[in-house]
């Protein structure tokens, strides 16, 4: 390193430790960074982790060669490819990584990009690994699975209660897969009535989850969109004017991605119901909203939960995801099957259902994420989780209070309305000011130690947008914090805006550029794909 080089990190470095230390709440942070190989190429012939013992002779004089078993058709051509390596450097291996990583339980993440990230009791984990659970085999005969169906039953006779549905399945293994579920079976429910012919269209509203336009699609129907009014809300006027007798029904999220809860909604459910539509509610937002409004109370024949946000499972990895979906009596009868029900002091699982649409995933779906639901609902109770509502209403409002104090920061549509749980900004007076936008201010937020991976997603209608959502989990600290660093990075936006578009400076890893990084040998999925890519480069 050249002499000018050298002062120049030292520089850099000095204006780290200086601009962490303003304003008092923004913590010094340095990611580890670990030049770690990929494990495939950590692997070692002969070496091994775990040495599986043979069957004994009594066994295998019993059974014989366990291999006749296998139906030839499901014999390997080669053995698979997988790395020979130490259980000492496969856990070294992982813990690197895992250093490298931020998370829920590591920094702070404030849910952005209208992903709820809340924080889960640690026994809730206790329970899905309990060796009852665990240990469970899926084809295990129903009585001796008493203990889990009930679970399942009790949880969903919850959720019932809160959206105020009649009906429900667990099977959906998340949101998006909830409001597919949904789609087909209102495709179902009009093939039943010989209208499916007739009704192909399906409407949503741009500020509504982007599952809610692109389940339908798959499901066959064209897809309508409602632009926003003045207040945020859908058009009702250009609603009224997009439902017909071909509508099949309405997708929509409420309060939508914008954080607006629309007082009006019956009546978009009203002009639906008179045209013989029907209509969905997306409640992946129901945070903000539970014990103050249910579904069913606005007219709604559908409605799903994300168990993976709002009830309290991790969201990503550490899940996996569940997605309760909802009906009413008239669309009970084309659930997916089987249907958990209750007989007597039993449980069964009911396959007897001629018009259901059939399974959308394999046995009970991911019933940890409803261990863990069903949990978190026995043990905040009803006020509980009218209280978890009025506490993400007041972090969401006292965020928004600081965030307005933000050069570059604006706030569109509904002057002067409250937010619920959420809250689309903008930073296009920040990046018409300075060329700093939504994905640098992204970027140097990691330099904090602040999870941001994923500021709002698509498609962006308000420019430069960014959606925290703070919910009941974060601390008036937590609030107080993620605020400062988007001031610091704003206030260095305007000084010099370059030391922004350069960030991160203190994680793990930089960032990506250029669309060609695309193509890049690191971003292959599967070690088959990265020596394919690798081989064409020479």
């Amino acid at each position: 390193m050249s002499e000018r080089e050298t002062v120049d990190v030292q520089a850099k470095l000095e204006r780290l430790g200086r601009l962490r230390r303003d304003g008092g709440v923004l913590r010094d942070y340095q990611a580890p960074r670990w030049n770690e190989p990929l494990i495939m190429e950590q692997s070692v012939p002969g070496e091994r982790g775990v040495f599986v013992p043979l069957a004994e002779d009594e066994v295998t004089a019993v059974v014989g060669d366990p291999q006749q078993y296998v139906p030839d058709g499901m014999h390997r051509a080669a053995p698979p490819d997988l790395p020979e390596i130490s259980q000492h450097q496969a856990l070294r291996h992982y813990l690197r990584l895992s250093q490298m990583t931020l998370g829920m339980d590591l920094g702070s993440d404030i849910s952005e990009g209208t992903c709820t990230m809340k924080y889960s009791p640690k026994v809730h984990e206790e329970l899905v690994r309990y060796h009852k659970h665990a240990d469970l085999h899926p084809w295990q005969d129903e009585e001796t699975l008493q203990g889990l169906l009930q679970i399942v039953y009790d949880c969903g006779e919850y959720l019932k209660a809160i959206s105020g549905m009649q009906a429900i399945t667990l099977q959906p293994g998340g949101g998006s897969h909830a409001v597919y579920t949904n789609a087909c079976v209102m495709r179902a429910y009009y093939a039943a009535r010989g209208e499916l012919g007739q009704r192909d269209e399906m409407i949503t509203t741009i500020f509504s989850h982007p599952c809610d336009a692109a389940t339908p699609a798959v499901a066959g129907f064209k897809v309508i969109t409602v632009m926003p009014d003045e207040n945020g809300y859908p058009d009702l006027e250009a609603f009224k004017a997009a439902v017909s007798e071909r509508t099949v029904g309405c997708m929509i999220t409420n309060p939508e991605d914008t954080g607006i809860y629309n007082p009006h909604i019956d009546k978009y459910v009203e002009v639906l119901h008179d045209a013989g539509a029907l209509a969905f509610t997306d409640q992946a937002n129901a945070n903000g909203i539970l014990g103050f409004a249910r579904a069913r109370d606005a007219g709604f024949d559908a409605c799903h939960f994300n168990l993976h946000k709002t009830f309290s499972s991790p969201h990503g990895c550490e899940g996996p995801a569940t997605g309760a979906y909802l009906v009413g009596d008239r669309l009970a009868p084309y659930l997916p099957a089987p249907i958990v029900v209750k007989t007597g002091s039993r449980y069964h699982l009911d396959y007897d259902r001629p018009e259901s649409i059939g399974r959308v995933r394999g046995f009970l779906g991911n019933w940890m994420g409803v261990v863990r639901a069903y949990a978190w609902i026995r043990n905040l109770g009803p006020d509980g989780l009218r209280e978890v509502a009025e506490i993400s209403v007041l972090n969401n409002n006292y965020l928004d209070r600081l965030l307005l104090g933000v050069r570059g920061v604006s706030r569109p549509y509904a002057e002067g309305h409250r937010r619920l749980d959420q809250v689309r900004y903008s930073l296009e007076t920040l990046k018409e000011d300075t060329g700093v936008g939504t994905e640098e201010i992204r970027d140097r937020m990691v330099d904090f130690g602040i999870q941001s991976y994923w500021m709002s997603h698509h498609p962006w209608v308000v420019p430069e947008p960014f959606t925290p959502e703070p919910c009941e989990t974060y601390s008036k600290a937590d609030l107080d914090e993620w605020a400062a660093v988007v001031k610091k990075a704003s206030d260095e936006a305007y000084a010099d805006a370059d030391f922004v578009k350069s960030s991160p400076h203190s994680s793990s890893s930089g960032r990506m550029t250029g669309l060609d990084a695309l193509e890049d040998s690191r971003s292959a999925t599967t070690w088959r794909s990265y020596r394919r890519k690798t081989a064409s480069r020479g």
